[in-house]
């Protein structure tokens, strides 16, 4: 088994370094002009100006981007702030009035930028330069040079900036309850969702933990850290390097359990309100127990298949829900199959803090036999509330 596995996962790299173009590979298109980024916004400037609606200076009915971006919504409100990026049809924008704000694109009629935005054309190159958004047309406007697209070809776009905290986002998500008299109990559990995005990457960390105690007793204490990079390839198919999960539970009899490997992926459902995405590829799973019966390896090394989907659909104008299913399957040493689903309802309270419900189920097929002879359950269930914070 683990021979066919490991010729398996060769094929597989080598295919993909053949087929695959990779995020070094991508044509970038520069701006040689030797302009400053000041005297490129002076440039866009004038741009601005040439552009006539209505017979009337369009410069005089938006305004002027001296020293952040704009975003024009189809109700026609303008909001002033920074672009963080654009990706999945999703536009997050950081304004001091309404905070980290995630936009839907449909619902965007412009976009004057300040900052110098790399944008990912589907099947073509990467374009730096200041960005006009305006009627299904994209511009990005370089030194002497003024490139147009329709806005359906964009895969992604972010700012080209030197501070890299200007790439990243995130969420964190803090529950607990505290009981005392009769029983003293303590739950705790935290979500953090960590995101680096570019105009032809993403970088996701992802962390969820929790610990329990009655009576100065632990009942529970698992955590789980993932990590997932992404290539665009183009809008709907991308493929991972590499993606990693570290794996913690005492009450599962796991010491430690890291599974690392590489996949692709490909979006097959892309809409307004919903997104449906499958990935997968081959891996390899280090696993040590806490203990083991007689005649047991208390550390395995097993070759595996992991395949996940994830689906998120925005229900309303405040409630965005997600489907993450992740299935391992590997040999009978580490449980022949797990997987690993999450549920959750996201509820808008304000502009940066959310009420999130979070469903979990982990299931493993065939749980390592103890030292005493018994086996841990095969699945466990979580059910978390918490307020979430995006920054």
């Amino acid at each position: 088994m683990y021979k066919s596995f490991f010729l398996l996962f060769l094929l597989f790299v080598k295919l993909t370094a053949q087929d695959v173009t990779t995020e070094e590979s991508l044509i970038v298109v520069e701006d040689k002009s030797g302009l400053s980024d000041d005297e490129v916004r002076q440039k866009a400037k004038i741009s601005d100006k040439k552009k006539i609606e209505k017979k009337q200076n369009w410069d005089k009915l938006s305004p002027t981007p001296l020293s952040c971006d704009w975003v024009q919504t189809k109700s026609r409100e303008w909001f002033k702030g920074k672009i963080k990026g654009l990706y999945d049809d999703k536009l997050e924008f950081d304004s001091d009035e309404i905070g980290l704000y995630t936009f839907n694109f449909k619902d965007i009629k412009q976009i004057k930028s300040y900052q110098i935005i790399s944008v990912n054309i589907e099947n073509l190159a990467s374009f730096s330069g200041v960005i006009r958004l305006k009627n299904k047309k994209i511009n990005v406007i370089q030194g002497e040079h003024n490139y147009e697209f329709d806005v359906k070809d964009i895969v992604s776009f972010a700012p080209e900036g030197e501070l890299e905290r200007n790439f990243w986002s995130g969420k964190l998500s803090l529950g607990f309850d505290v009981r005392r008299g009769n029983t003293v109990q303590q739950d705790y559990s935290s979500t953090i969702n960590l995101k680096r995005r570019t105009s032809s990457s993403r970088l996701s960390l992802d962390y969820l933990g929790r610990i329990s105690s009655k009576d100065n007793i632990d009942t529970a204490n698992d955590h789980r850290v993932n990590e997932k990079y992404d290539v665009y390839l183009s809008r709907d198919f991308f493929w991972t390097p590499f993606f990693s999960e570290l794996y913690i539970d005492r009450y599962k009899n796991i010491d430690r359990q890291l599974t690392g490997g590489i996949g692709i992926g490909y979006t097959f459902l892309h809409t307004k309100t919903m997104e449906w995405s499958f990935s997968g590829g081959p891996a390899l799973v280090n696993t040590k127990y806490i203990t083991v019966a007689n005649g047991l390896d208390i550390r395995v090394y097993s070759a595996a298949l992991e395949l996940s989907t994830k689906f998120e659909m925005e229900v309303s104008n405040i409630t965005d829900f997600t489907y993450d299913y992740k299935l391992t399957y590997t040999d009978e040493k580490s449980g022949r199959y797990k997987h690993h689903m999450i549920l959750k309802l996201e509820n808008e309270l304000s502009s940066w803090l959310d009420i999130d419900i979070t469903g979990v189920w982990d299931y493993v097929y065939n749980p390592t036999e103890l030292e005493d002879g018994s086996r841990p359950l095969q699945s466990d269930y979580q059910l978390l509330l918490g307020f979430g914070v995006e920054f």
